[in-house]
């Protein structure tokens, strides 16, 4: 029969109660007593440990069998429904699966895309914003210089002496790694919804079925207008508890530092481009940007899977902040290369949305993380986008007769809906997205 169930008593214990039932070739088994265990599964493809049954003294067995009608339709098995089930119970737990000798196949990625071994090193140009933020314009326009450069050909540059603090930046980076060390269950507190961008994911595997990341993280909402002062605590208060209240606070601090950083870089980036030097920091002086936690748990098959996929960010600029782990890897002339961790440095690098607001001068280039089989990679990254009302269009000066307008008129959360809800990021979401909102037009 489809169903044949056990049930046992604990004579010492009146609370607790082990249910045993046989359904589809797999054994389930339960605990009432929610300290002990809430449930357990063994089938053909998992084992789990089960923890010792001490206290539960003298049992009483007893077995029924329940009789079930065959031609039920809700009983009725079908393969697509097992597939369907399997992928709604992968869970990535990085506490259980960094141990793991064998990955589960949602994780590895093809052949042509998993990583390369000794990528070579990206040169990417150090900037020096001191002297820009001292005023000193020789040095202004030195910095314009070498970040329109490096714009040009992929996108990625390093800021130095950029006006953080030393002790926030240590914060951020000892708040994460508490974050991350909480046990799943709580974490899942925070569980990031389908078709959202905030909250937290274990990999994607409500999303996605295939190549998945092997990595963890921890996204919210920052907003630069003045009534938003406490956005990002009262975020993960709400969703944690109050027990994360200092944790929002860094994060609440670490957010405006980089609002004001991403400011400076906007108008490196309106010299460099030879538009109003104010231009582009008006524009995203309200920013309604994303802050997120990464953490690349070790993989014993690093070779097989990637911690983040080949893309480019759809937003308009990203600061990203290494630990001392490297893994991030940057597609250019035809080959990855890599970005060494400096810890004193911010990597920067144009999204898809600053690539239309420069009228496709700047590049927004495809990246991806590599994961390793020894040590944890952990890293902070700020994604600067727009007011959601803003009209990302180029400015007069970048348009002419020999540069006519690359990209359609859009708003953030236009695409932001489109990387959510229609299509996973990669080197082609700009041009995807162009072609979606002209489809819309018409």
């Amino acid at each position: 029969r489809p169903w044949l169930f056990f049930h046992l008593t604990s004579q010492t214990y009146a609370p607790t109660a082990l249910s045993l039932f046989f359904f589809n070739n797999s054994l389930f088994l339960s605990l009432s007593q929610l300290h002990l265990l809430s449930a357990f599964k063994y089938s053909q493809n998992h084992s789990y440990r089960y923890p010792s049954l001490l206290g539960l003294s003298i049992f009483t067995l007893h077995a029924m069998a329940i009789d079930c009608i065959s031609n039920i339709a809700s009983m009725t098995h079908h393969p697509t429904d097992e597939k369907k089930d399997e992928q709604k119970k992968l869970v990535f737990d990085a506490s259980v699966l960094k141990f793991e000798s064998q990955i589960p196949k949602e994780f590895i990625w093809p052949d042509d895309e998993k990583p390369s071994a000794n990528a070579p090193e990206l040169q990417v140009p150090l900037i020096d914003l001191g002297g820009f933020l001292s005023g000193d314009p020789v040095a202004t326009m030195e910095a314009s210089r070498f970040i329109s450069e490096a714009c040009q050909q992929h996108g990625f540059f390093l800021v130095v002496n950029h006006g953080v603090d030393a002790k926030l930046l240590a914060d951020a980076h000892k708040y994460m790694d508490n974050f991350f060390l909480l046990p799943l269950i709580q974490k899942q507190r925070a569980q990031r919804k389908l078709g959202e961008h905030c909250g937290y994911a274990s990999s994607f595997t409500g999303r996605f079925s295939t190549k998945l990341p092997w990595k963890e993280t921890l996204s919210f909402r920052y907003s630069a207008k003045n009534n938003s002062s406490k956005m990002v605590e009262d975020y993960l208060v709400n969703k944690m508890g109050n027990e994360l209240r200092q944790l929002g606070r860094v994060y609440q601090d670490y957010c405006e530092a980089m609002s004001k950083l991403s400011l400076w870089i906007m108008e490196l980036l309106a010299i460099s481009l030879g538009v109003g030097r104010a231009h582009f920091r008006e524009f995203f002086d309200k920013n309604d940007s994303i802050m997120r936690l990464n953490y690349y748990p070790p993989c014993q098959k690093p070779d097989l899977t990637l911690g983040t996929g080949p893309h480019c960010d759809p937003t308009s600029l990203t600061i990203l902040h290494q630990d001392r782990v490297g893994g991030l890897q940057v597609f250019v002339d035809n080959e990855w290369h890599s970005i060494s961790p400096n810890f004193e440095a911010f990597v920067v690098n144009i999204g898809d949305t600053f690539m239309a607001l420069s009228n496709g001068r700047y590049k927004s280039c495809l990246h991806r993380a590599v994961v390793n089989s020894h040590k944890p990679r952990k890293s902070l990254a700020f994604f600067l986008c727009p007011e959601g009302d803003k009209v990302v269009t180029p400015p007069a000066e970048l348009v002419s007769q020999n540069s006519p307008r690359v990209y359609p008129d859009f708003t953030w959360p236009m695409l932001l809906e489109f990387t959510q809800k229609h299509y996973r990021a990669d080197m082609n979401t700009l041009q995807e997205f162009s072609n979606w909102v002209q489809q819309r037009n018409i």
